[in-house]
């Protein structure tokens, strides 16, 4: 049975990238967002988009944060990562710069997002214990596959990491 899963990502530059991830039989995520409906969610303010977020993180069992080039240090990928864990769902990462995007470019690798958010005593980084996954391959039909065949065991194991905390 399909996990339920919130995907946090860099809307405008991965939105592409992750609608390939989305349509992965392992996972049942959150809908797809059309960009007219992204910006009646920002016609809401800051506090539109944080109840938005959140209806759309209840009932899931785990976030997976898709990296791309300029995932980290964004405000609601931060909010995410960090609502996701306080609500004690598991969390992952996956970097998707070797996915192609609709004009069929790759882009640069982007930066753990998860270094910049610490645990609730705020001594320990939660990249120390939240797993990122980086396909070895350059060829994105490689990177896709790769993310196809392992997500299931990934999502299990930020499941299992997250039970210890």
């Amino acid at each position: 049975m399909p996990k339920k899963a919130f995907f946090s990502f860099h809307y405008a530059p991965d939105n592409w990238r992750v609608s390939q991830i989305r349509n992965i039989g392992a996972i049942e995520g959150n809908p797809t967002v059309t960009d007219n409906d992204w910006e009646t969610v920002k016609r809401g303010g800051d506090l539109g988009i944080q109840n938005w977020i959140d209806n759309q993180i209840s009932g899931k069992s785990c976030g997976i944060v898709m990296i791309g080039s300029n995932t980290k240090g964004r405000k609601w990928i931060n909010y995410e990562i960090a609502k996701l864990w306080n609500e004690g769902k598991g969390v992952l990462g996956i970097y998707i710069h070797n996915l192609k995007d609709s004009s069929g470019n790759q882009s640069l690798k982007g930066q753990n997002p998860f270094d910049e958010i610490t645990l609730n005593n705020g001594a320990t980084r939660i990249s120390s214990v939240v797993k990122t996954y980086d396909p070895p391959y350059s060829t994105s039909t490689y990177v896709y596959d790769h993310i196809k065949e392992n997500i299931e065991n990934w999502i299990n194991e930020s499941l299992a990491i997250r039970a210890k905390y």
